[in-house]
């Protein structure tokens, strides 16, 4: 994944970022299917999906932590 696909990443919500995990898996899903079927001419590409899918779970327990540390220092200046 670019560099710039990273930054839109950063910028997505949980929300956005789970709905474009599943179409990523769906993706990996189907590239697998072709290799099975000897459609698949870059073996490659499955590495690359892999990642990408792990770079947006990446990003996704980033923001969920982030969330839940605001959360804490709230509740800690509440109390």
């Amino acid at each position: 994944m670019k560099k710039k696909n990273k930054k839109e990443l950063f910028a997505k919500t949980i929300d956005e970022l789970a709905k474009i995990l599943l179409e990523k898996r769906n993706e990996l899903f189907l590239t697998r299917q072709d290799l099975a079927q000897n459609k698949l001419k870059n073996v490659r590409s499955i590495f690359w999906k892999r990642k990408e899918i792990a770079q947006i779970l990446t990003e996704m327990r980033e923001k969920d932590l982030s969330m839940k540390k605001e959360e804490l220092i709230e509740n800690a200046k509440n109390a």
